[in-house]
């Protein structure tokens, strides 16, 4: 089965988080994104956001993980219609699944 990269800035890093959503803890490698930037408590004035600012001086750090499709699915729920799932390439040059604003 083919794995996905998902890149994570958030909750999603989270210990707890990662057992309550996928039922086992990730291992990650740390990467960053260029043109976006990072929104602290911007959803529901709690939870943070990237946000694409065109500007590459502009980076987010995070950590990306491989994920099954299934996997991917169940982070959707988690993270609710407040966001959508974005590909992107990342400074590594993997292409890896972020969650932005969902402004649609």
């Amino acid at each position: 089965m083919p794995l996905e990269y998902l890149f994570t800035y958030g909750t999603l890093q989270n210990r707890q988080v990662q057992q309550y959503v996928f039922g086992r803890i990730l291992k990650g490698i740390p990467d960053h994104i260029t043109g976006y930037k990072y929104l602290e408590n911007a959803i529901y004035q709690r939870y943070p956001l990237v946000q694409r600012s065109n500007n590459m001086k502009h980076t987010v750090k995070g950590m990306v993980y491989e994920l099954s499709k299934s996997d991917l699915l169940r982070c959707d729920v988690y993270e609710t219609s407040a966001y959508k799932r974005e590909k992107v390439i990342l400074q590594s040059g993997t292409v890896a699944w972020v969650y932005i604003e969902n402004s649609g």
